[in-house]
């Protein structure tokens, strides 16, 4: 197989940003029991790839058992963007073995972003941190991201022979799969059983 494009997840595969999202979402629910949102923050770590609104409304309807408008969340999730927006354009967060591979490589193959993060945010962090001229398009929530590589996929005519998502949550693998696209897996070798390749580093591509 000939690689010609090449899709990223961007939290922990470009940015190592689970710590501050982390906090994020702590100061978002701080009025709740630290139980409550410790049980939350196991199941955002494990559902990497999935937008924050999805997050909001998991918190409150299954773990709260309570009903939440669709204003409420919208709320939540500017206020949890605004932290992000703060703290994360720092670039002593980005995964240089990542950067790396982009910058060198950008002319080489046909990039492009596909993350759980809010698409505003997204591109603000990475013009922020000078990662938006090396992609050809950067796309996040609230649009889900099987929906994301699919409009990839189809806006580009890209063969899904030649194509493929890197990274690091098993959202990352369900859209890369649902897309018949294959999946590399980067930066959490719990996804070594599902991956094409579990990049170590970025040899394999080089």
């Amino acid at each position: 197989m000939t690689i010609k494009n090449i899709i990223f997840d961007f939290d922990g595969v470009i940015l190592d940003s689970m710590p501050i999202r982390d906090f994020g979402f702590r100061e978002i629910f701080k009025e709740f029991s630290e139980d409550l949102v410790e049980k939350f923050l196991q199941y955002h770590r494990y559902n990497g790839g999935i937008s924050r609104y999805i997050k909001i409304r998991y918190f409150y309807e299954e773990l709260l058992n309570q009903n939440i408008t669709e204003d409420k969340v919208n709320k939540l999730a500017e206020k949890f963007s605004t932290i992000m927006k703060k703290e994360l354009i720092n670039k002593k967060y980005l995964i240089n073995q990542s950067v790396d591979f982009i910058k060198n490589n950008h002319k080489h193959y046909k990039l492009h972003i596909a993350s759980g993060s809010d698409q505003i945010e997204l591109r603000y962090l990475c013009k922020e941190l000078g990662l938006s001229e090396y992609f050809l398009s950067i796309h996040g929530s609230p649009t889900h991201k099987n929906d994301l590589v699919k409009g990839i996929l189809e806006s580009n005519s890209y063969n899904t022979n030649e194509t493929i998502l890197i990274g690091d949550s098993i959202n990352d693998y369900e859209a890369s799969h649902a897309n018949d696209i294959n999946f590399y897996g980067y930066n959490n070798k719990k996804l070594k059983s599902c991956s094409k390749i579990y990049l170590n580093d970025y040899k394999e591509l080089s």
